[in-house]
């Protein structure tokens, strides 16, 4: 997965980079194992904007990944394919009962392994398995939080987190923020390092590149009035004259939101 760069043809040409996708093996997708996706354009189910800045961008289908891999009979990996809604690539894998589904590509996985969850067939890449059965020291990713609900953690391109120790009932992860974690031992996580490490060298060179990816444009607290943000208003170019502050009046940048004291007890050591 190398990135590739641009002559600088132009300005937006220049800083300009982007993946080979020379790891693709198959361009479209098992049709069974996607549905449609509808553009809310950062709207809830009331209408009312809730994420800003959002909408536009490219149709796309929606891949169904199994993240919960409690299938344990051997599959064999027939693709590896390029997923418009995440930065990792995923698999098509077929199990022996000749079931097809989607799991996330970690590294080191390629077209024809056979993946074989059961007990007794070791470590490596691709392999899920439960916390207590691994060994201390394992790299990890798509970890459960609750037994059964299927991975929620460390899905995204590059991430790995480690196995340290395990103490009583509990496995302690570190996380790749650097944050150390108690999960249960009955939890499963799938071995290896997600694919793809090289989707944060990405440069998108222009707004438009953004624009494809559903991401409208930014505007600066300074840049507006003072009836649309604390920090607008002024004559000139201001320098907001106070801390950075969300359009309602909130501190950002380092604030603290969380409120979920009731899991507070599994974190062990915070990521900062």
């Amino acid at each position: 997965m190398k990135i590739k760069f641009y002559k600088p043809t132009s300005p937006s040409r220049r800083f300009t980079s982007k993946c080979d996708f020379t790891d693709i093996t198959k361009k479209k997708p098992e049709k069974k194992l996607t549905h449609g996706k509808k553009n809310h354009a950062g709207r809830d189910n009331s209408g009312q904007i809730c994420v800003r800045f959002r909408g536009g961008g490219h149709k796309r289908r929606l891949r169904t990944i199994d993240f919960k891999r409690t299938k344990e009979i051997p599959a064999k990996v027939c693709s590896i394919e390029y997923d418009p809604n995440r930065s990792a690539r995923i698999s098509l894998i077929s199990y022996a009962d000749g079931e097809k589904k989607y799991i996330i590509t970690p590294l080191k996985l390629h077209v024809g392994d056979v993946l074989d969850s059961s007990d007794g067939h070791g470590i490596f890449p691709g392999r899920s398995m439960l916390l207590k059965d691994m060994p201390i020291g394992s790299l990890i990713h798509n970890i459960e939080i609750s037994p059964g609900k299927g991975g929620q953690l460390v899905r995204s391109a590059g991430t790995v987190a480690q196995l340290t120790t395990k103490v009583g009932k509990y496995a302690n992860i570190k996380m790749p923020s650097g944050e150390l974690r108690k999960i249960l031992l009955i939890c499963r996580a799938t071995i290896g390092q997600v694919s793809n490490p090289s989707h944060e060298l990405i440069h998108y060179g222009k707004a438009g590149r953004k624009r494809w990816l559903g991401r409208r444009p930014h505007n600066r607290g300074v840049s507006m009035n003072p009836v649309d943000h604390p920090l607008g208003g002024g004559e000139g170019k201001s320098a907001g004259g106070r801390h950075p502050v969300s359009p309602w009046g909130k501190p950002t940048k380092g604030y603290k939101t969380r409120k979920n004291k009731r899991t507070d007890k599994m974190i062990i050591q915070r990521r900062r």
